[in-house]
């Protein structure tokens, strides 16, 4: 197949863990220019070291999602670095989920998921909107979530947030045909990326899975165990209960490695097994 990813300038949110390292990191391997971002610098330059380490080309950038200044400087470093803007992908994100009757507890963690989740995301869309029309044409990748298809009790802020995240993705894709494509990422449960930790009420999880988290938790924890059952860790087993992290970050990898006039719009990602229930 052919590369479409070499040579092109790569925004990537919330590089410092999780999908946005992984992203960053096999974007490099492919040959793309990728301007890493994220608050937390210590774990920005883990990522950077590893791109660099492996021969890839990056540069790391402080920014906070949540601040539209901060986002369009990031923008102008990348031209400054790379002289374009090919693609950007929004991944930071926060998952408080709660119950509205823990909103004494949650209340703060909900502003900062509204900002992060939907403003961040808005930030990062007008921040690199300008530089891809002069240039005549951009991609923009937004990771929504499947907690956005349909409200679930527990999800209610998270779940308008990606809810949000899907119209913002929908406008700009039929305001910006032809110049800008739009690529709306909806993931299911993926374990080990540190947005659990994010979590107020573990109950909360009940709403997305059908009234059946305790079932959900015993799987969970057969999978966590010394001896987890192959036929739910193999991804190449049908019943593969648990997406991991890079099997995702390689469905981000792949909707933007095709060409210009191929456009993934929507792409929802899970493991065939998985329980969710939207």
């Amino acid at each position: 197949m052919s590369n479409h990813m070499n040579g092109k300038v790569i925004i990537i949110t919330g590089a410092g863990g999780g999908f946005g390292r992984l992203v960053s990191q096999k974007a490099a391997a492919l040959g793309a220019c990728v301007v890493a971002s994220d608050v937390n610098k210590g774990e920005l330059k883990i990522t950077a070291d590893s791109v660099t380490a492996a021969g890839g080309r990056i540069e790391a950038v402080v920014a906070d999602v949540t601040d539209q200044a901060q986002m369009f400087a990031l923008a102008e470093r990348a031209v400054a670095c790379f002289g374009a803007i090919d693609v950007i992908v929004n991944n930071a994100g926060v998952m408080p989920l709660a119950f509205y009757a823990d909103h004494a507890e949650a209340a703060s963690a909900w502003d900062r998921c509204i900002d992060i989740n939907f403003k961040g995301v808005l930030h990062g869309i007008i921040a690199v909107h300008d530089q891809m029309i002069r240039q005549g044409r951009g991609h923009v990748v937004n990771i929504s979530s499947i907690f956005g298809n349909y409200p679930v009790a527990g999800a209610a802020v998270y779940g308008a947030t990606k809810a949000a995240v899907n119209a913002l993705s929908e406008a700009l894709r039929q305001e910006s045909q032809g110049r800008i494509k739009v690529t709306t990422i909806r993931p299911t449960g993926v374990p080990m990326t540190g947005l659990g930790a994010g979590v107020i009420n573990p109950a909360a999880v009940d709403g997305i899975l059908g009234g059946k988290a305790a079932d959900f938790m015993q799987t969970m924890g057969a999978l966590l165990g010394e001896d987890p059952p192959p036929e739910l860790t193999d991804s190449e087993s049908i019943g593969y209960f648990a997406l991991a992290p890079e099997l995702l970050a390689d469905q981000i990898v792949f909707a933007i490695d095709q060409p210009w006039g191929v456009s993934i719009s929507d792409l929802t990602v899970r493991a065939s097994g998985d329980p969710y229930r939207i």
